[in-house]
């Protein structure tokens, strides 16, 4: 099974290279790549699409790399094949998006993607931290995570949808925030999995072995 970590400039890299490689130490033939090239993405049997930064940012750095943006949505949409979307990365799925100024998403899941608005003082911006997952729905990611399990969060903006179904999992921070996105081959979390310890491991191990 070959799974790229998608590098256009931005996320945390080794960090999600070195926990998929704990995740997946059981797993037979599993290789690891990190890439930008369109080309070896082509070649994947699965992806990790990583995010740092604002949205305009994370999405400007994909279209700077030729055919990169044209060859994720063959991936997803035609190609019907697994993408791990973390942070932006999940954000991205979204219609589009209003940090900076608005820019279009993939469109993988109607929604958009907005500052988070707080009214209590006593919460902060950006979210960061660790917070509880309340899981929505039965789901295979979750396999072996216990409800309210804790994951690292560090945002300011969050993934808006009307269409309930594909909200997985939530988090309380004041209000709710959607924390997991799934559709098909598709699956994101707002939180960081690679920083969240034993339950990031299984849940990625979950996508590297169910998806």
């Amino acid at each position: 099974m070959d799974v790229v970590i998608v590098d256009y400039g931005t996320g945390n890299l080794r960090s999600v290279y070195k926990a998929l490689e704990t995740a997946g130490k059981d797993l037979n033939d599993l290789k690891i790549s990190i890439s930008g090239s369109p080309n070896i993405i082509a070649k994947a049997d699965k992806i990790i699409l990583p995010g740092q930064g604002s949205y305009k940012q994370c999405m400007d750095s994909i279209l700077s790399i030729d055919g990169l943006y044209e060859e994720l949505n063959k991936f997803v949409k035609i190609k019907r094949k697994p993408l791990f979307g973390i942070c932006v990365g999940m954000q991205l799925f979204s219609t589009e998006g209003y940090e900076e100024k608005k820019t279009k998403g993939f469109g993988w899941v109607e929604g958009i993607v907005e500052k988070i608005k707080l009214k209590d003082k006593n919460f902060k911006l950006p979210h960061m931290g660790w917070n509880n997952l309340i899981m929505m729905k039965k789901h295979k990611i979750f396999e072996g995570i216990e409800q309210n399990s804790h994951f690292y969060f560090v945002h300011s903006y969050e993934f808006s949808t009307k269409n309930k179904e594909k909200i997985l999992g939530t988090t309380h921070y004041e209000g709710d925030i959607i924390s997991c996105i799934g559709d098909g081959n598709i699956f994101g979390t707002q939180f960081h999995p690679e920083k969240s310890h034993e339950n990031g491991i299984k849940l990625l191990f979950n996508f590297l072995k169910y998806y």
